[in-house]
């Protein structure tokens, strides 16, 4: 720091001629105790103080006395270059005139030298202050009372506050943990001590601060290592990862081989070595090349992978006279370059095994395909239609036959064969192919509801009745076909309006009296013996020759057991298109379809593919798959089950209604039609159904 820097450049002067009365009137009116002396030219010729004027008035001098004859002539100048520091060091006095060439440019006096200092210290400090603001650690100084001296922005983030707002606080405070204080009893500097503050862990180096020996604080430097632990953690887990990775490798029944991208092996397992008959030890760390080229293996297919960069399987020749199966698998890196060859090795004999049972099974794949393929071109205009026997050829032939033709047709079968899909065939392949096809229950629909459904209704024909009326099926179906399914369970009062469309083509709405024309053909279906109910007189003798007019009969499942397997791939196949899956099922699975007896026909074998395929894990259905089905579908008979063992009467009648009404409603459905084949009111059969727990659809 230079004189320069801080004089008062600013400097009153007097002229050697002055008065000293005019001296004294400066001083006061500037507050001053001194001025120079300066000539006419401007240069310094002396210097006059309250001391000289109080000398003067001592020694009786006048108030007109000149200046020069009192000032003082000896005086000690500096110039603008000289260094505060040799002022401070070199002279005693209270101001001194500041000199250039002779010629006054100047004072500076004792509180330019301080202010010169204060300047210094102020530049020092910011200095100061910047510096560690701009280090990201933490830094915290307290003095000997605990009180926060100073801190940096790093700290007074942590607490998201100001600087300004720490400094002068108690350090306890802040963070009332702290062990700085520590340090300024015992005076040890401390080191890599760990501290969490605000949930953060630090390591605080803390160090005392002396002053003259004494120590007068201390202060701390942290560093956040909360991110070091979280990968410290990471690498904890990572370690134990790679623990179970080799715990399952080790696990595992075939051998793993794995090598680097430049073919040096790394990990082998257990199983590899009895498989090989290579010990580990002999290869970790060595190179494929090395090893072919000593003859240990014939070839690699781990160099194959390296070059190709995809899977390659070889049959491996191994020098202790072992035959291996081997499958390199390449791993890449974000880079797409092989940074892994992992190699699965299986014994030859055991995949040939394997290989010969997978040859069988394709071949029979290939025997199911090729009949599949050739019913697909024989019934091409038969979609969904899987028939491979005789008995279904024929009445497939014979659907065909009367497509052509409009005649009605009654199709007769157990619940479950098809007969709804023989009906849609007879539609898709009829002149009126384009027009409506209309599927009605009629064991569905509560007898109350199912003449408006049949024959639509007119406003006002019942309280509720839609405004303007509703059409009924009939209607609906005009120009087309209507499909009367479970025919058997259609009420007697309904049997003569069905009877009048098929004889006069015209039905009447309900609360109407006005006739409506309609054409449609009517395919009518039952699994009841519609004979039987016309000599009981259940079912309308005239309706029945009517709708008997040719008849399909669909035989059951169990009577045509060459169909099984093809509808069983039909099945698997649109199971698994729908789900997107692509699971086969064994051998003896199909050899069980073909034995079983099938009560539900080919709906329940639809319903138990869609079942095994949906629940079975494997890629293959075997017959681990359907034995809790065999459980709940063994053919002892029921009355074997209730007589096993003497019991108590009620309780053989109670489990006998049991089984006569699951059974019923397994056919039949509906509680009107099990109260009417059982002979029991309704009521009955829904207060038993609910006794015995059976659930029931309406």
């Amino acid at each position: 720091m230079k004189v320069k820097e801080f004089m008062t450049r600013d400097v009153v002067c007097i002229d050697p001629d002055a008065t000293l009365e005019e001296v004294a009137q400066i001083f006061l009116e500037r507050k001053i105790d001194g001025v120079p002396v300066v000539d006419g030219e401007g240069k310094l010729v002396g210097l006059i103080t309250k001391t000289h004027l109080i000398r003067a008035i001592k020694n009786h001098l006048s108030y007109d006395s000149k200046v020069k004859d009192v000032m003082t002539v000896k005086l000690v100048t500096v110039t603008p270059e000289k260094e505060i520091k040799e002022i401070i060091e070199e002279y005693q006095i209270g101001r001194l005139p500041v000199v250039e060439q002779g010629r006054l440019v100047g004072i500076i006096t004792r509180t330019d030298i301080m202010w010169a200092y204060y300047s210094m210290l102020e530049e020092l400090n910011s200095f100061v202050t910047a510096l560690l603001d701009s280090m990201s650690n933490p830094v915290l100084a307290i003095d000997r009372r605990g009180v926060i001296k100073h801190c940096n922005k790093a700290l007074a983030a942590l607490f998201k506050r100001e600087v300004k707002d720490l400094i002068g606080l108690p350090l306890k405070s802040v963070i009332a943990d702290s062990p700085l204080m520590e340090i300024v009893k015992t005076g040890r500097k401390e080191v890599a001590r760990k501290i969490v503050i605000e949930g953060k862990t630090f390591v605080s180096n803390r160090t005392p601060i002396y002053i003259d020996g004494k120590i007068v604080g201390a202060v701390a430097l942290l560093q956040d290592i909360s991110e070091l632990e979280q990968i410290s953690s990471e690498l904890a887990y990572t370690k134990e990862i790679s623990q179970e990775l080799d715990a399952i490798i080790e696990s595992s029944f075939d051998g793993i081989f794995v090598t680097d991208g430049e073919g040096r092996v790394l990990k082998v397992n257990r199983a590899y070595e009895r498989i090989a008959g290579i010990k580990k030890e002999y290869v970790l760390g060595r190179y494929m090349s090395d090893l072919v080229r000593e003859g240990v293996y014939n070839e690699s297919v781990t160099l194959k992978v390296l070059k190709s960069k995809q899977v390659e399987t070889i049959v491996q020749k191994v020098a202790t006279g072992k035959t291996i199966l081997v499958t390199g698998n390449p791993i890449f890196d974000e880079n797409g370059s092989i940074f892994r060859v992992v190699t699965n090795v299986r014994d030859i004999t055991e995949l040939n095994e394997l290989q010969e049972k997978l040859q069988r099974l394709e071949d029979m794949r290939f025997h199911y395909e090729k009949e599949l393929l050739h019913l697909k071109q024989q019934m091409g205009y038969a979609e969904n239609m899987v028939c491979r026997s005789q008995e279904m050829q024929k009445v497939l032939s014979l659907t065909l036959q009367l497509a052509q033709v409009d005649s009605t047709v009654l199709i007769q079968g157990e619940s479950g064969t098809g007969k709804e899909l023989i009906a849609d065939i007879i539609h898709k392949n009829s002149m009126r192919r384009n027009f409506p096809f209309i599927k009605i229950n009629c064991a569905a629909i509560p007898e109350n509801l199912l003449e408006t459904e049949l024959f639509g209704y007119v406003e006002g024909a019942f309280t509720g009745a839609q405004k303007g009326g509703k059409p009924g099926v009939f209607e609906l179906a005009n120009g087309g076909t209507i499909f009367l399914d479970e025919i058997g369970e259609m009420p007697l009062s309904l049997q003569a309006k069905v009877l009048r469309v098929l004889q006069e083509r015209q039905i009447m709405r309900v609360g109407s009296s006005k006739t409506v024309d309609v054409d449609v053909r009517i395919i009518a279906a039952t699994n009841r013996n519609l004979e039987e109910m016309v000599r009981r007189n259940s079912f309308r003798a005239d309706l029945y020759y009517r709708l008997n007019v040719v008849p399909i009969f669909v035989p059951p499942l169990r009577e045509r057991r060459d169909d099984i397997v093809p509808l069983v791939q039909f099945f698997l196949d649109k199971i698994n298109k729908r789900y997107g899956y692509s699971k086969k099922i064994d051998a003896k699975v199909f050899e069980f379809f073909i034995k079983y007896d099938w009560p539900g026909n080919v709906r329940e074998l639809a319903n138990l593919v869609e079942r095994l395929v949906v629940t079975t894990t494997g890629e293959i259905i075997t017959c681990n798959e359907i034995k809790n089905y065999l459980k709940n579908h063994n053919n002892e008979e029921p009355s074997a089950r209730l007589f096993s063992d003497i019991k108590p009467l009620k309780e053989v009648v109670k489990e006998a209604e049991k089984e006569v009404l699951i059974k019923a409603f397994a056919r039949y459905k509906t509680t009107r039609k099990v109260a009417q084949v059982l002979q029991v009111n309704q009521s009955t059969v829904v207060r038993k159904a609910a006794l015995y727990g059976i659930k029931v659809n309406e």
